[in-house]
């Protein structure tokens, strides 16, 4: 494996520990409960960690097969919900149940980055930086 594949692996790694112990932090730390669409892209995003991980230490060349289908997933859901969240989808269209609403902002940094948004933004780089693993 050349050194380049090494570096986005490494990166694509620390991408995936930051959100992660990102969600957590929210959620656990700040106390804002996370909706369902929240727990589904955690679902995407929580074993990419052991993934990049295991691929750094053992120098895989074929990591792209097992992380991309996870990232395309988290991504399409973190799109899905960051709609919702800016009201193009409408919230009777949103899986959430009735306690934890996916439209509540609980964080708004520069006027438009969000929760979701931080999500979008981390998919959207694993899966800019895994097109370079394929």
């Amino acid at each position: 494996m050349n050194k380049q594949l090494q570096i986005i692996i490494f990166l694509s790694w620390i991408i995936s520990l930051v959100s992660t112990l990102g969600s957590l932090f929210f959620s656990e730390v700040m106390e804002y409960p996370p909706c369902e669409l929240c727990w589904y892209q955690r679902i995407a995003m929580y074993p990419l960690v052991f993934i990049f991980l295991v691929a750094a230490y053992r120098k895989m060349n074929d990591v792209f097969y097992y992380a991309f289908p996870l990232v395309l997933t988290g991504w399409v859901i973190a799109l899905d919900h960051n709609l919702l969240h800016y009201e193009v989808i409408p919230e009777s269209a949103a899986p959430c149940r009735e306690d934890v609403s996916c439209s509540t902002v609980y964080i708004e940094l520069f006027g438009f980055i969000t929760i979701p948004m931080m999500s979008f933004f981390a998919f959207s780089l694993l899966a800019t930086l895994s097109i370079y693993l394929y």
